[in-house]
């Protein structure tokens, strides 16, 4: 394990942000630690929302500035250039929850597409992103991982979603920008998985432009990951992966209990860190076919990935390995492995104030409930503080 603790340098990691920012980041942190205050909160901004309440002011210039890029693609080029400025580039995440109509998806494909045409001209986006069912149905992909067959409209649709996918996927191959595919829940997944394997097999001829998402939090997905690999070798394809640990714990655990099933859940945080460490030593071995965003906020992953980089020799700037982070979160790692010259890419969420809303409430129920994550960002904070108001020799 490297020992040479860079995420210890707050000065490096806070160099974007003013005394202000700062301030509003350490209150931000501070409300999110108390968790009636979250529950009430949420509550309170959704019903705000809801009866149209003038709150978009107030939620704008303190939650969601913190967490989010803008409301479009352009409002996000100032904080896009800004950490540009200090080696860390973005991924720009539209991030519209919940929507249900084929207007919607088609919106949400048109809105990647714009993306991707923005990040072939512009080197700080290298990567595009999408949830499966920002193009579909969640009812349809269920279906499928149930293998139950669609009837003859349902399959017209689902046509649809396919169509969509390739569409971002071809324009993502044509600019030469990378496409992530997020992981959801796991009785959807499966339909996700096949689709996403087949967009690999399409586009990823010469080199790992689409990647999907492995969420190491099911005990399942080394096993699946070696099989794709088996698949790849034989079909000649290039693999591309997020690894996460993942974002829907208790809602899996609850369905498996209500449904009485096996949780496809690791029965321990430990067994989770694990399963995504030797996720990271796996692909890290197989680089010849297969690139690798290691998205975590966890510094000891971040330590091994750096270990594993240094055993093998690579570059720290290896192309096919790059390091994620969500804006707003995990500066300290972030901002300290882009200034020792690794890829780093920060997922920067954006859309209009009251659709992003979802997206907020998890982040602060995320950080509520992930152990120790905000009382570390709050001592990283204080500690910068402090270092900025040391009197000057």
């Amino acid at each position: 394990m490297n020992t040479d603790l860079i995420f210890d340098n707050t000065e490096v990691a806070f160099s974007l942000k003013t005394d202000t920012e700062l301030e509003r980041a350490y209150f931000l942190f501070k409300m999110i630690s108390i968790e009636p205050l979250v529950k009430i909160g949420t509550i309170a901004t959704n019903f705000a929302l809801k009866v149209n309440m003038p709150v978009e002011g107030l939620i704008r210039s303190t939650v969601f500035d913190h967490f989010c890029g803008g409301v479009n693609e352009e409002d996000c080029l100032y904080v896009i250039d800004k950490m540009y400025n200090k080696g860390v580039s973005s991924v720009l995440d539209y991030s519209v929850e919940g929507k249900e109509n084929e207007q919607e998806f088609d919106s949400a494909r048109d809105k990647v597409l714009k993306i991707i045409d923005f990040a072939k001209e512009i080197d700080a986006i290298p990567i595009a992103v999408f949830k499966p069912t920002g193009f579909g149905r969640f009812y349809l992909y269920e279906k499928i991982t149930k293998g139950d067959k669609l009837d003859e409209k349902e399959q017209a649709e689902w046509d649809r979603v396919v169509d969509r996918f390739n569409a971002v996927c071809q324009k993502a191959k044509e600019n030469d920008v990378a496409v992530l595919i997020d992981g959801e829940e796991s009785w959807m997944q499966d339909a996700a998985d096949t689709l996403v394997t087949q967009m690999m097999q399409k586009y990823n001829s010469e080199k790992p432009i689409v990647y999907n998402t492995l969420q190491m939090y099911r005990h399942d997905r080394l096993a699946f990951l070696k099989s794709e690999h088996d698949k790849a070798k034989v079909g000649k394809y290039f693999l591309g992966y997020k690894l996460v640990r993942g974002a829907y714990m208790e809602k899996e655990n609850e369905r498996a209990e209500d449904k009485g099933y096996k949780s496809p859940i690791c029965a321990s945080k430990a067994l989770t860190d694990e399963n995504f460490n030797q996720g990271l030593k796996y692909m890290i071995d197989n680089l010849d076919c297969m690139s690798l965003f290691a998205g975590t906020h966890n510094e000891d992953s971040s330590y091994l990935l750096i270990s594993l980089m240094n055993e093998k020799g690579l570059l720290n700037n290896d192309p096919r390995i790059w390091f994620g982070q969500l804006y707003g979160m995990s500066d300290h790692i972030s901002f300290n492995l882009a200034n020792k010259g690794y890829n780093v890419a920060k997922y920067i969420p954006f859309g209009p104030v009251k659709d992003v809303m979802p997206y907020l409430i998890r982040r602060a129920e995320e950080n509520t409930s992930v152990a120790g994550q905000t009382g570390r960002e709050l001592a990283l904070i204080t500690r910068e503080k402090k270092r900025r108001n040391q009197p000057k020799n």
